[in-house]
């Protein structure tokens, strides 16, 4: 073992998805794993899970070593292995963590990896409210769902050290060892264009297009933005990934707006920036409380690009007062949903306004620097092994 590393105190950071997969948890606990590497007291080893595939493999991604478990099912969104207890234990081990990082809701390897972690002091990052998805059709999912949050979750809790809520709505917000570190921006990457009321007309959306994620609500989206037909140039860009791609875009046909809507596949680094401060305003209209943040939102701020979002989960809290920096709308309701997009795409002087408060307050509550070095604090406060 090198000087440096038996200097520095080992964070096995264990997240069910990590990049080049594009989410809102995934790109967390990047951001952890890159400021543990900066730290002149902290490594990072990051465990997660394969893409496809049985095996585990082992990389170097950034200068941070990343551990993927093979996965023998999906359920849902849910990767799953029998194997991953003996892993964890075993890679806990052979890396010399001292600390446990783990993020979650997805069920199973954050809870494995916080029951598993031995001596090692765990902190757990709950990125969302409760999962419930409250579709048609979905009761026995929400069945489910329902025994993991009474039944299960509480125990990870209570076996945790320390636990981080990103937000209020954060199943974590509320334990006496909870800390709240909202997710952030990286500010000198996702900067002002030019002044949103003489962007092209495109609304945007980014984030997961998945069927098991209907609760993003981007069928509302695609409903409220046939109300805009009569725009003239107005487009719906649809940025991400995800098996509900097909049937939004047969809702478009249908509802005779295939034309004017584009789907821009999953875009990642300057691409994505360009989308984002380039689009006229930028939508996420979730359902549930399973939106506890919206990372969207802030991305598309920091970017001086007006904002929309529905009064559910987290938002209301990135956002604040409606029409501060963001306009607020019934979550489901694509006719209300409609309306808030027609006066940021008619009223110059509203968009203008709205993404100027939607930079300052950024700059002042979500600047990624300041939120990891309160995210170190917390794990500089434990103890070792």
């Amino acid at each position: 073992m090198s000087a440096d590393r038996a200097a520095r105190r080992t964070v096995a950071v264990v997240a069910p998805y990590y990049p080049p997969k594009v989410g809102g948890v995934e790109n967390y606990a990047a951001r952890v794993a890159r400021a543990l590497a900066d730290a002149p007291d902290l490594r990072p080893v990051v465990i997660t899970t394969a893409p496809s595939g049985l095996r585990t493999t082992v990389t170097t991604e950034d200068g941070v070593q990343v551990v993927r478990l093979g996965v023998w099912l999906r359920l849902s969104n849910t990767p799953l292995s029998p194997l991953w207890p003996f892993q964890l234990r075993r890679w806990l081990r052979r890396t010399g963590a001292e600390l446990v990082n783990a993020h979650a809701p997805v069920p199973g390897l954050a809870d494995l990896a916080v029951a598993f972690s031995g001596r090692r002091p765990a902190v757990l990052t709950y990125h969302a409210g409760s999962m419930h998805k409250g579709a048609p059709g979905s009761g026995a999912a929400d069945r489910l769902i329902g025994g993991y949050e009474r039944h299960v979750l509480p125990r990870v809790f209570a076996r945790a050290r320390a636990l981080v809520a990103v937000s209020p709505v954060s199943l974590a917000t509320g334990h006496r060892h909870t800390t709240e570190i909202t997710p952030g921006v990286d500010t000198a990457r996702f900067t002002p264009g030019a002044p949103p009321s003489g962007r092209p007309r495109t609304v945007l959306y980014v984030g997961r297009l998945d069927r098991s994620s209907a609760w993003k609500g981007v069928d509302v989206l695609v409903r409220a933005f046939a109300g805009l037909a009569d725009l003239p140039g107005a487009r719906l860009r649809l940025v991400g990934g995800g098996d509900a791609l097909p049937d939004l875009l047969g809702l478009a046909t249908e509802l005779g707006i295939a034309d004017r809507v584009e789907a821009a596949g999953e875009l990642t680094g300057a691409a994505l920036v360009e989308a984002v401060r380039t689009a006229a305003l930028l939508v996420l209209p979730s359902r549930t409380e399973a939106e506890s943040f919206g990372m969207a939102l802030v991305e598309a701020m920091a970017c001086g690009t007006p904002v929309v979002g529905s009064a559910v989960g987290g938002i209301p809290y990135v956002l604040g007062a409606d029409g501060e920096s963001g306009l607020l709308v019934p979550p489901g309701d694509h006719d209300a949903l409609a309306a808030a997009c027609r006066s940021v795409l008619t009223d110059g002087e509203l968009a203008d306004r709205i993404g100027a408060a939607g930079r300052r307050r950024v700059e002042e509550r979500y600047a990624w620097d300041g939120l990891m070095e309160r995210y170190l604090t917390v794990l500089r406060s434990l103890p070792g092994r």
